[in-house]
């Protein structure tokens, strides 16, 4: 009897790494062993072998593999012009890191409204957040879509209102890399992507790397510029400013092995929160994913009458059951940001106080869910 109310006390990992890592050990230490012995630590063999692979699984021509997501947003921005009077949009119901590099380049972010049923970008809300911008003498260049929680924007609505008013689309892709619009993998969709390996990211290193994914020629040896400080010929002749933005070659080689059991991670994460949202729906609202989109679901978040989020936390937490809040402020209302322009957004302010994300991963098991599930359930009857 005791051992059993230890079982069902054990804390559940919020996100299991150790159980891909139980699962790729062996490969996994010999492809970091085969980049010990060759001592190329930097720009070696398997940076480009990756980058290889990840064009031919997103569906672009070009990806660029560099030191993060965030690194992977300003690159492009950089290798843009985006800078001084551009207007920026950006969703308001994001990480910050989204809106985050657009003061880097000295442009302006302007925040959008999301939409209540998939929390992406709510383009009617764009459309409104491109006049806010002109009435205040910014000239509108770029929209960063982002494919929340894991689900791809909606990229037909969103690329409409960009084509009328001349943006370029920067998809971000960090936790919704390997889902789809329409048949189309995000980091093929629109002028340009950016993607994170966060590991904690449903495709994750061992330390932090992104890629930049685009289907422009012409923009790839400009990418390739800024992400080693703006050379020229070569790193001593320098023609631009620049970064240091390369991904190093251990983790490229990590990534390596984890793309080529992606596939079949999406699929286990799909089958979780459909079972996740059958056996919940009649307690809480679940998680849609809109027609004609997928989801490689980074989280799996619900949503509750204001109130009940913190006592079900708190709940959870005693049944050694962790829980996280993406996101409890609004980018329109964090300290730093609320001098920026946006459109009115009460639906990222209404799920600031609503959503809570419980645990999702690949290898989450039957009978972890239902203890999860029964949890959850005794929490809000």
């Amino acid at each position: 009897m005791t051992s059993h109310v230890t079982s069902q006390m054990a804390p559940i990992p919020f996100i299991d790494v150790a159980s891909q890592r139980a699962r790729l050990g062996a490969r996994i230490d010999a492809a970091v062993s085969a980049v010990l012995e060759s001592c190329r630590f930097i720009n070696g063999p398997e940076v480009t072998l990756l980058e290889q692979q990840l064009a031919e699984f997103a569906g672009a021509r070009h990806a660029l593999a560099c030191s993060s997501g965030t690194d992977a947003l300003a690159m492009i921005l950089m290798s843009w012009g985006i800078g001084p009077g551009d207007a920026v949009f950006c969703p308001a119901f994001t990480f910050c890191a989204t809106a985050e590099v657009v003061p880097w380049v000295g442009a302006t972010p302007v925040f959008v409204d999301v939409k209540p049923d998939t929390f992406n970008m709510d383009a009617a809300s764009l459309d409104r957040a491109v006049a806010v911008a002109k009435a205040q003498g910014l000239v509108p260049k770029v929209v960063i879509p982002v494919d929340l929680f894991g689900q791809a924007a909606d990229y037909d609505a969103i690329l409409a209102v960009s084509e009328s008013h001349g943006l370029k689309v920067l998809g971000d892709a960090a936790q919704g890399f390997g889902a789809s619009w329409r048949g189309k993998r995000t980091g093929s969709i629109g002028h340009a992507s950016a993607t994170s390996f966060f590991p904690a990211k449903p495709l994750g290193c061992y330390g932090d790397g992104g890629a930049v994914f685009t289907d422009d020629d012409a923009l790839v040896p400009i990418l390739k510029s800024v992400r080693e400080h703006g050379q020229g010929v070569d790193k001593y002749e320098n023609v631009r400013i620049g970064m240091t933005g390369r991904l190093d070659t251990i983790q490229a080689a990590v990534l390596i092995e984890k793309l080529a059991i992606f596939e079949d991670e999406i699929a286990a994460r799909e089958r979780i929160a459909r079972r996740y949202n059958a056996l919940l729906a009649d307690v809480c609202t679940v998680p849609v994913v809109a027609e004609g989109a997928s989801s490689t679901w980074a989280q799996y978040t619900i949503r509750l009458a204001p109130g009940r989020r913190d006592p079900l936390a708190e709940a959870l937490k005693k049944d050694g059951i962790p829980t996280a809040v993406y996101y409890r402020i609004p980018m329109h209302r964090q300290p730093i940001y609320a001098q920026y322009p946006s459109d009115a957004c009460p639906v990222a302010e209404a799920l600031c106080h609503e959503v809570i994300s419980l645990p999702m991963h690949a290898y989450l098991d039957e009978a972890t869910q239902d203890r999860i599930v029964a949890a959850v359930r005794r929490a809000l009857a």
